[in-house]
């Protein structure tokens, strides 16, 4: 039997996301983000708080492609919420080595678990195995496509660091065409106000365009495409850098060729804004050189906490604890 998305409803003025799916950014309204963001900074101040809320939930994490930091905030997630994780880190772990569907896996995993994240090499798996998944199903990235749990924590960051997310313009610097964290960012970004695009990247990485036709020329948001990150970084509120992701590459040649395009370094800082927020979702390679970390506005880290604690408040808004 398929599963379907279930509506969205309100207990005492509180947003309920209950038996929700999260496939992309744009599957949750800007209402329900703020109520997410809101949940995150509870969290965040009171920690003890929900430190055996999810008791007896289990979260199955089922990753086809290796992961480190998403894998490992969805666990710490449910574990400080006292809950258990269950699910395999690579495919050949399991029963997919046998040929076993998606469909089947996720008609399986979700009989034991209570929700689901699952992280994918093919676009479109996640929305797919939505219409099997008898649990809420989290998007953990598929392919070069959407990474919705990564914005959700970006957008969170911005707020943190700048106290809104309208009136910003933002510089997306390195591999464009294939990163999903590009991708999902613009799309969730084009629904404020008031927002401006500067994109970085080499002619052959540049975003694709879908991305272009839909999105930025459909909905009228200013952008501009540049090759030099000097040329602009001047101009900033926030800049997300991004390495060359040689996974995405079917030609190494072209990767070698592209990996070392952007670099950022003190210098290239001295004529950047005092209040410019470094964003990355790492891992990184070498385009941010580690004599950055210690400067003020390298948000990177704070981002990747901050990832733990938007994936707890996620878990605890779809299972309907909160």
């Amino acid at each position: 039997m398929r599963c379907s998305q279930k509506p969205t409803g309100k207990r005492g003025g509180i947003i309920m996301l209950k038996g929700r799916h999260l496939i992309d950014p744009q599957d949750f309204s800007i209402k329900e983000l703020e109520s997410i963001f809101e949940l995150t900074e509870r969290i965040i101040e009171s920690p003890e708080d929900y430190n055996s809320i999810c008791h007896g939930k289990i979260l199955s994490t089922l990753f086809y492609e290796p992961s480190t930091r998403t894998r490992f905030s969805f666990e710490a997630a449910m574990l400080r919420l006292g809950g258990s994780v269950i699910g395999f880190s690579e495919p050949g772990s399991s029963s997919v080595a046998k040929g076993e569907s998606l469909a089947d896996t996720l008609r399986t995993v979700g009989a034991y678990a209570d929700i689901i994240a699952m992280r994918h090499p093919k676009e479109g798996a996640p929305r797919l195995g939505t219409e099997y998944c008898p649990v809420p199903l989290i998007n953990g990235g598929d392919g070069g496509h959407q990474h919705p749990t990564q914005t959700i924590t970006d957008l969170f960051t911005i707020l943190q660091a700048k106290g809104r997310l309208d009136k910003l313009v933002i510089g997306l610097c390195g591999d464009l065409k294939f990163g999903r964290t590009v991708h999902s960012i613009i799309k969730a970004m084009s629904r404020y106000e008031n927002i401006e695009f500067l994109l970085i990247s080499p002619k052959e990485l540049q975003v694709p365009d879908y991305i272009r036709q839909e999105i930025l020329l459909g909905k009228g948001i200013p952008f501009r495409e540049v090759e030099r990150l000097e040329e602009v970084i001047g101009d900033l509120d926030v800049l997300y850098m991004t390495r060359v992701q040689k996974e995405r590459f079917f030609n190494e040649a072209d990767y070698i060729r592209l990996k070392d395009s952007y670099i950022l370094d003190r210098e290239k800082l001295l004529i950047a804004p005092e209040d410019l927020v470094i964003l990355h979702p790492l891992p990184r390679v070498n385009e941010i050189s580690p004599e950055v970390d210690d400067d003020p506005r390298a948000w990177y880290f704070r981002q990747v906490k901050n990832g733990m604690y938007v994936r707890m408040a996620l878990i605890l808004k779809l299972l309907g604890v909160k």
